[in-house]
């Protein structure tokens, strides 16, 4: 049947049309009690029964399918939770793991040290060659220097850790007045800092050599060495480099580390160690703090500075007595004191070595201080540091006279009111300038030395 017949009389016809028993299947299949293609039920109403005895069975199963639903997601939430439990687990005790590996790879290697200066620090490959030719130690890796040095890793960090703003400062900052006039910063290293730079002094830098024009911070080489090829001569040239040592950077240091065969990390770690940037000291809530200011540069005061600028000098001391060579002039230098001298014909070319000596002192990345550059002929007293050279090796006799005089008064008169030179420690100054005589004339500094001890048995007795 394909429609619900309008009416109780169309129902009643349409029964008895087709029979009773073929209406009932036809309204159970449109109900959807049985299938078109099934057959017809001996008995409906048994098979109803049946259908509804089925009912609550299927309802049980309904339930049941759904307690197994319920079971299975609350096996699937602990499973879950499990699987959390186990990740968090997991992933704590990677990061315990991490945690640990980083430890140790700190108490071996340095990793970082600061801004600007640790991007070579994982590189340890080293010239080996080159470092055994020069017989110097093979440390290539932060652990190395650190067991040469005799400390562990983690002192050798905060050593030479590139700090611009610090609680701590590895130096003691004072002024100290030069002879010519003005004040130097000198900045002396503290005991930590200065036993690891006398370690790099003794066993690096003191094993390399100069150039034979170096006279100053050399072992059997002095003020007197620099001053005896300048004897006699018609003319003698003092040039003067400013700044010396501040002109000399951190990356220029580090070069030259690295020229010697070190690896990147350890021509990093021995330059932050030999080098200071300028400090500007702040008071805070209570707190006093070290700001870097400026570039890192080579100390004046540090054990290794010296050998230092002297090494980095071999170009220039190199290039500097070809030029002199060939203009027929003798050229030494001492510290930042550079001294040309020359006679007879030579002295034609004394325009040439002014104008030369700037050019190539330039290129090389320093400068000449003018206001201190000096001719002297020999019809005028010619000095080489601070010692006369007119005929022979002599002390200004100016100021000997001003030295014996200082000298009797305070032997006769006390300590009190006297001063020599721009030291403000009086009987250091008077000890070192006859020590100065007696290197120039042994005859009259012997005799100033004497005098000298009879003042501090006088004057200071056992204290001395």
């Amino acid at each position: 049947m394909s429609e619900q017949p309008l009416s109780r009389q169309e129902l009643y016809e349409q029964v008895r049309k087709v029979g009773k028993e073929e209406f009932i299947l036809e309204e159970m299949i449109r109900y959807g009690f049985w299938s078109p293609q099934a057959t017809i039920p001996e008995d409906p109403a048994d098979e109803i029964r049946r259908e509804l005895q089925e009912l609550p069975r299927e309802s049980s199963r309904l339930h049941n399918e759904q307690k197994l639903r319920k079971e299975a997601l609350k096996q699937r939430l602990a499973e879950s939770r499990r699987k959390q439990q186990e990740t968090k687990e997991r992933r704590k005790r990677e990061r315990l793991e991490r945690a640990e590996a980083w430890k140790q790879r700190k108490q071996q290697e340095i990793i970082y040290l600061g801004e600007e200066v640790s991007a070579g620090l994982n590189h340890h490959q080293g010239n080996l060659e080159r470092l055994r030719n020069n017989n110097l130690p093979l440390c290539n890796t932060a652990e190395e220097i650190a067991d040469s040095m005799g400390i562990n890793i983690g002192k050798l960090r905060f050593l030479a850790f590139n700090r611009k703003t610090s609680t701590v400062s590895h130096y003691i900052r004072f002024k100290m007045s030069k002879k010519t006039g003005g004040e130097r910063i000198i900045s002396a290293p503290m005991p930590n800092l200065k036993q690891a730079q006398h370690w790099i002094l003794t066993n690096i830098l003191n094993k390399l050599n100069v150039h034979e024009a170096a006279h100053g911070f050399c072992q059997q080489r002095s003020i007197i060495t620099n001053a005896i090829p300048h004897v006699d001569k018609d003319v003698v040239i003092n040039f003067d480099l400013k700044d010396f040592f501040p002109s000399i950077s951190y990356k220029r240091v580090k070069g030259l580390f690295h020229s010697f065969g070190y690896s990147e990390t350890a021509a990093t770690i021995f330059a932050l160690l030999c080098t200071s940037a300028d400090i500007e000291k702040l008071q805070l809530d209570a707190r006093t703090y070290y700001v870097a200011v400026g570039d890192r540069y080579l100390p004046q005061g540090s054990p290794a500075s010296p050998a230092i600028s002297n090494l980095l000098c071999r170009r220039l001391d190199k290039r500097l007595t070809g030029m002199a060579e060939k203009l027929n002039f003798t050229y030494t230098r001492y510290a930042d004191d550079l001294t040309f001298s020359a006679s007879g014909e030579s002295l034609r070319h004394i325009c040439n070595i002014l104008r030369r000596t700037e050019s190539i002192v330039t290129h090389e990345g320093l400068r000449i201080n003018q206001d201190k550059t000096r001719v002297l002929r020999n019809t005028r007293q010619q000095e080489v540091t601070g010692i006369v050279v007119n005929e022979k090796l002599s002390v200004c006799r100016k100021t000997l006279r001003k030295f014996r005089a200082t000298l009797f008064q305070i032997e006769t008169e006390g300590l009190a009111g006297k001063k020599w030179g721009n030291s403000n420690n009086l009987i250091a100054a008077i000890t070192g300038y006859a020590n100065f005589v007696a290197m120039v004339n042994p005859e009259k500094g012997k005799e100033f030395q004497k005098q000298v001890k009879r003042i501090k048995i006088k004057y200071l007795g056992n204290r001395e």
